[in-house]
């Protein structure tokens, strides 16, 4: 046997099938607690996750023999990154399977805001019909700007090939990457010719509360605003007064700084944003879907190959 691995959160099926083809033990326990997991991590050299629990300073210390972990995700951000790297311990992650999802969610997100599907949508079903006041804007010319241009910027850019809109994307850390579905630009021309805003980065103590209100203030043009990265790299309460200024048309947030009830009803922006009639809302799923949910798993267990 290559070793035991303990499951913490939801996996597909496929990941504990072809891990124990490898020859590893797979103990599969989704409903185990942070506190149990403590308390019998010591036995495992592998552990896999979602986003149930931080997998921390603390675990890692009670798990001496733990060699890699496998978050079921794109993100790293419940994991203690310089911690493990100390410790030698290995970290998988599995963007390749859902990127897919989150291109598409986002193109979907954007198009929604774009045609004003939610606004239209309910007033026919409160017996208005108001054609002119649910006019729409097309894709077909605009300049998208990406911020982040790694698997799912990639994936949005792959996306809106079909539409014939002008793509350009900044990446602060990767040069001429410019490909058949974005050009690579300077995050001041971002600024300048966007009419539409994406991100796709992860959350980092540089990154967090990245866009505020000054970060928003340098765009030129009024733009669609697009989040399905991570909630806490964008300040809510900016986004909220730049749609009052009419310096963001609409904005598709997946993610939001404060995730769950009842946590999010009680930030004091949250009625605000509830009200607003140009923000598509959804549960951080854009990377969530029946296909990337066997997706992820399977990428996963081919990179456990590699340990």
């Amino acid at each position: 046997m290559k070793g035991k691995i303990l499951i913490v959160d939801d996996l597909h099926p496929i990941f504990k099938e072809r891990a124990a083809a490898m020859g590893y033990d797979v103990h599969d326990r989704p409903l185990i607690t942070r506190a149990e997991t403590l308390a019998i991590i010591a036995d495992y050299e592998g552990i896999a996750v979602r986003t149930k629990f931080l997998i921390d300073k603390e675990l890692m210390e009670a798990a001496p023999n733990l060699k890699f972990i496998a978050r079921a995700g794109a993100g790293l951000d419940n994991i203690d990154e310089a911690f493990a790297k100390l410790k030698g311990i290995k970290l998988l992650n599995a963007p390749e399977g859902n990127m897919d999802a989150v291109g598409e969610h986002a193109i979907g997100m954007l198009l929604a805001l774009m045609n004003n599907f939610r606004n239209a949508d309910t007033e026919v079903r409160k017996g208005v019909w108001d054609r002119e006041g649910n006019r729409g804007y097309e894709l077909k010319g605009k300049t998208v700007g990406i911020i982040g241009y790694g698997f799912m910027g990639k994936s949005f850019a792959k996306k809106l090939s079909g539409f014939d809109v002008h793509v350009i994307a900044y990446d602060k850390y990767k040069t001429g990457f410019s490909d058949a579905y974005a050009r690579e630009v300077s995050m001041e021309e971002i600024v300048k010719q966007s009419d539409v805003l994406s991100l796709h980065i992860p959350l980092t103590p540089e990154t967090r509360q990245m866009v505020n209100e000054e970060y928003l203030f340098h765009f030129r043009k009024p733009l669609f605003f697009i989040n399905t990265a991570r909630g806490e790299v964008v300040s809510t309460e900016a986004v909220l007064k730049a749609i009052a200024q009419g310096k963001i048309l609409g904005a598709g947030l997946d993610v939001l700084e404060v995730e769950k009830f009842p946590a999010l009803s009680n930030q004091e922006w949250y009625n605000a944003l509830k009200l607003a009639e140009k923000v598509v809302l959804t549960p951080h799923v854009g990377g969530w879907t029946f296909d990337s949910y066997r997706k992820i798993s399977e990428v996963l267990a081919e990179k456990l190959k590699d340990i």
